[in-house]
């Protein structure tokens, strides 16, 4: 997102950006760009639904890089958004083009840019591990970002264009020049640094001799998420009509032109006011054009923000000087959602804005993948909205993105709970809504690990729901998996100071194989139990933690669970992959009988039940 193009015209202008060996200093990193960047620059598996641990590994890396040359990162996500939705048109073209995306990948077609869906969770996850502070900001971001690095006087880095026009002393470091992964030594010392290159306003306006005041003009005319005065029907004329300079883009013509016009003023208004002459006499809406623009421009305004509290006091904003679009959200909510320990998506359901479904591979032919889940989301519209309240869902059809109006809905263990007072409700009721929700009984989870009890909660319900009934092999495969999360998960834990095992040796040995040509089938079945996780956890998080929320990297390894599909549908059983080590066997059959064995479940005539898989889980007969 931001000012399309201005990117790569900075970079082709090389003396703006200036070398820079960074180090010892307070950094405000864009967490939304970090986690896309890392994702996308690692090589990590899109086709078959996240590796999560993968991308773990590289948060991981990333913020080692940091410290150990003594830079402090402050991790801002985004998470509210601006209240007029001048960006929401924005918001379904990339939706769209997501989709678009999507649909390649389950052809087998090369494509980029499509993020797990619990990529968002797992970031937040790690970052706490980690002790990097972070905040999930209830506000406009980049303003916010922006704002605080002022504060602070330390540099911004981030992938968004819209930093270029922020008026930040300390600059702007673009993700695309950061070489964290080239950290070095300076010479004569044992100081480490960053190379990178970084960005001020002061280089820019030096450079194009223009006033910095008008760079909020320059990205308003020149086009962004807010305004774009040529889709509006108010394309720029300029008056010497001169031809299109040869040999260039014809962005980068467009740029050289507008700076050259602005640097004949020196103020914001005088520029203002001769934009009529740009886009030509007599048109209507006029003040409509000029309207977006100012409102564009005071995007670029930096204004004092809620972070430098939050970091510093652990305090939320002041309920009474919240906007008063965000009045809706109940006291006891503003510190969790900064945290991020409490879905964002909140904020858009009881402003009752339309709700943007994630999208993920799967069969475009069948029914999305969060159809699925939808009557979890519609429990989390009625504990926010109360019964008989609509929000508007946008998602896929085919392979078009369409909007529909989901009711909200309350269980019976809900009638009596009220938004503002959730939080104080007894652990055993919010406990019970959970598991109304999902139709598992309490006794379902008996012998199961806490930390796993939501996951085969979710399985339970995924198992019962999907479109397509899942058959065996997906149900051992996504089992397995969790296995194999486990072992990691207690490996990592102890520094690796314990071996392997057999049973990790074989299930990695599976995933270094590679993972076959992918089968849309089995795509489209986990991109299902994904999105009943997904909702689950924001579920989980509104009705404040009534089940422990598990390590979501440790749950699903997407090219692993397809590759035991592939293999559990031949000869291969669990019990040879789980040969060798009883606990792990233990652990396996714990969850498949949770799940076949519960009543629900034996009513909606599951075929086989827990006597067809005897020992650690293989198939006889």
């Amino acid at each position: 997102m931001g000012i399309q193009g201005l990117a790569r015209f900075i970079d082709d202008h090389g003396a703006i950006l200036t070398d820079d060996q960074f180090r010892n200093s307070k950094l405000v990193i864009d967490g939304t760009y970090l986690y896309h960047f890392l994702y996308f620059n690692s090589s990590v598996d899109q086709q078959h639904g996240g590796d999560y641990d993968d991308f773990e590994d590289q948060v991981c890396k990333f913020f080692k890089a940091l410290r150990d040359c003594g830079i402090e990162p402050y991790v801002i996500i985004h998470g509210g958004s601006d209240f007029s939705d001048k960006k929401f048109e924005t918001q379904l073209h990339h939706v769209q083009s997501r989709i678009n995306t999507a649909n390649s990948l389950s052809k087998g077609l090369r494509g980029s840019g499509l993020l797990p869906i619990l990529i968002k969770q797992v970031f937040k996850q790690v970052l706490s591990s980690l002790k990097v502070p972070f905040a999930q900001c209830i506000f406009e971001a980049d303003q916010e970002i922006a704002s605080l690095a002022e504060r602070w006087n330390c540099p911004v880095l981030s992938n968004n264009s819209d930093f270029y026009i922020f008026d930040i002393q300390a600059g702007y470091l673009p993700f695309s020049h950061f070489k964290w992964q080239n950290a070095s030594t300076q010479r004569g010392s044992s100081q480490r640094y960053i190379p990178c290159k970084r960005y001020t306003t002061t280089s820019f306006c030096r450079y194009f001799n223009i006033n910095r005041q008008l760079l909020p003009v320059f990205a308003a005319i020149a086009g962004n998420d807010y305004v774009n005065l040529n889709k509006m029907g108010f394309p720029i004329r300029w008056e010497d009509k001169l031809p299109m300079e040869p040999n260039r883009r014809p962005r980068v013509a467009f740029f050289n032109r507008l700076l050259d016009w602005l640097a004949r003023f020196q103020e914001q208004q005088e520029a203002l006011d001769s934009v009529p002459s740009l886009i030509g006499h007599g048109k209507n809406n006029m003040d409509s054009a000029l309207q977006a623009l100012s409102l564009s421009i005071e995007t670029y305004q930096l204004q004092p923000g809620c972070l430098e509290r939050f970091f510093i006091k652990d305090k939320a904003p002041d309920p009474s000087h919240l906007p008063d679009h965000l009045s809706v959200l109940p006291d006891w909510t503003l510190l969790p959602l900064m945290k991020g320990t409490l879905s964002s998506s909140i904020i858009h359901i009881l402003q009752l804005r339309p709700v943007i479904q994630g999208v993920q591979v799967e069969d475009p032919s069948l029914p999305s993948g969060n159809n699925t889940s939808r009557p979890i989301r519609q429990v989390v519209f009625g504990l926010l909205l109360g019964e008989r309240r609509e929000v508007e869902e946008y998602d896929r059809e085919g392979i078009n993105l369409t909007s529909s109006m989901v009711k909200a809905i309350l269980p019976t263990a809900a009638q009596q709970m009220q938004l503002d007072m959730l939080n104080q409700a007894p652990h055993a009721v919010r406990l019970e809504v959970f598991l109304e929700t999902l139709g598992v009984s309490q006794s379902t989870l008996n012998g199961i690990p806490p930390h796993l009890g939501l996951p085969v909660a979710v399985t339970y319900y995924w198992l019962r729901h999907a479109h397509l009934r899942p058959d065996r092999p997906f149900l051992q495969a996504l089992l397995l998996g969790l296995v194999y999360g486990e072992l990691c998960r207690q490996r990592k834990s102890q520094r690796g100071f314990i071996e392997e095992g057999p049973v990790l040796e074989r299930l990695r040995r599976l995933i270094q194989r590679g993972a076959s040509n992918l089968d849309k089938g089995v795509a489209h079945a986990y991109s299902q139990w994904q999105r009943c996780m997904r909702d689950c956890l924001d579920l989980n998080q509104l009705l404040c933690f009534p089940l422990p929320e598990p390590q979501i990297a440790w749950l699903y390894r997407g090219t692993l669970v397809h590759q035991l599909v592939d293999e559990l549908r031949g000869v291969v059983t669990p019990d040879s992959l789980l040969m060798e080590d009883p606990s792990s066997g233990q652990l396996y059959r714990a969850m498949l009988e949770a799940i076949l064995n519960s009543q629900e479940t034996e009513a909606t005539g599951q075929p086989d039940g827990p006597s067809t898989d005897s020992g650690a889980g293989g198939r006889r007969g």
